[in-house]
């Protein structure tokens, strides 16, 4: 095993990939200084910088892919995805349906997403609800180092679009490269065990779908994605020191969705908390509560979610994330009910 950070290790699984299948090409806004490493190795024709237009570039990839080639391409934030939603969402996600499976679109997105670092409402969304809503595509948020190589492999592998979303305060490049150059009075929430820890010597597939429980509890289930599962789990040990115990559940992939997984864990519990970084309306906390009555149960559920247009002013910005204290006290009135 081996040490990397977050970013580190999606970089080594993305180089392993190009060194064994010469198809996985990389392109996007200054990939060429992004990925210095990957463009000293594989050469422009494979790391590829281009201009500054998402719905150029997009539309570019979609066709690289229909061409055979397996390329990822990457957004510096998934805010900038609504400049090139037809390419992803007319197109990548519809061409298998619409050509009966005579054509795939084994293309990767990359994308830094989420907020807490001061950067506005157009640079701080994560929007995996919106993107998971279209038949088609696959979502996937990983939260640990391991994970995100191992979940890179899988999409790299796949044959349709799936849009790989880095939180920003867990991949460091994402946030050296947009939170610093004077933000010196900004303080990140950074979780230490989300942005570095133990991968394998020699990444291997994680199978899109499958969840992960990071803490198992009898009192509650809180389930999530991303940065929001350090979050939940920071919440769960402050929660134990007052008897309550809580089930962590990092779902990994919000498209597919495992409901079985989640089914399983709070027809145990009987409670569900969902903490969820994106807007809280018409998006995966709703889903899961329709997973939960679909399957015939019936648990107490509560939600902590972005209720607003995320705010540039830092304070307000923290108040309106899914941050521990709100994930605290939502699960202390849940189990009160």
């Amino acid at each position: 095993m081996r040490r990397m950070t977050y970013a580190q290790a999606i970089e080594d699984a993305l180089a392993q990939a190009m060194a064994a299948d010469e198809r996985v090409v990389v392109f996007g806004e200054d990939v060429h200084a992004l990925r210095m490493n990957l463009y000293a190795r594989f050469g422009e024709r494979r790391v590829r910088p281009t201009p500054i237009s998402e719905s150029a570039f997009l539309g570019a990839g979609v066709a690289a892919a229909m061409a055979g080639l397996r390329p990822v391409v990457e957004l510096i934030m998934i805010d900038f995805l609504a400049v090139a939603t037809d390419a992803i969402i007319n197109h990548a996600a519809k061409i298998d349906a619409f050509s009966g499976g005579q054509w795939q679109v084994p293309l990767v997105v990359r994308a830094g997403c989420g907020g807490g670092y001061g950067d506005g409402g157009q640079h701080s969304q994560a929007l995996w609800g919106w993107l998971a809503h279209i038949p088609g595509l696959k979502v996937v948020v990983p939260s640990t180092p391991a994970d995100a190589g191992g979940l890179l492999m899988a999409a790299l592998a796949d044959e349709g679009p799936v849009i790989f979303l880095e939180h920003q305060l867990l991949a460091e490049d994402w946030l050296e490269y947009l939170g610093s150059g004077g933000r010196t009075t900004v303080s990140y929430d950074i979780p230490a065990e989300g942005r570095e820890g133990e991968v394998p010597d020699h990444w291997d597939a994680i199978e899109i779908g499958q969840v992960a429980f990071r803490r198992t509890g009898t009192d509650l289930t809180i389930a999530g994605v991303g940065v929001g599962i350090h979050r939940a789990a920071a919440a769960a040990e402050s929660l134990a020191t007052n008897g309550i115990s809580a089930s962590v559940l990092d779902l990994r992939t919000v498209a597919p969705l495992n409901r079985e997984a989640l089914v399983n864990d709070v027809r145990r519990t009987g409670r569900l908390l969902v903490v969820d970084e994106d807007y809280c309306h018409f998006g995966l906390t709703g889903e899961l509560a329709a997973a939960l009555l679909e399957a015939g149960l019936a648990p107490q559920y509560a939600r902590v979610a972005v209720n607003e247009t995320i705010p540039f002013a830092p304070a307000r910005e923290r108040a309106a994330l899914p941050n521990v204290e709100r994930i605290v006290e939502a699960a202390r009135r849940l189990v009160a009910r």
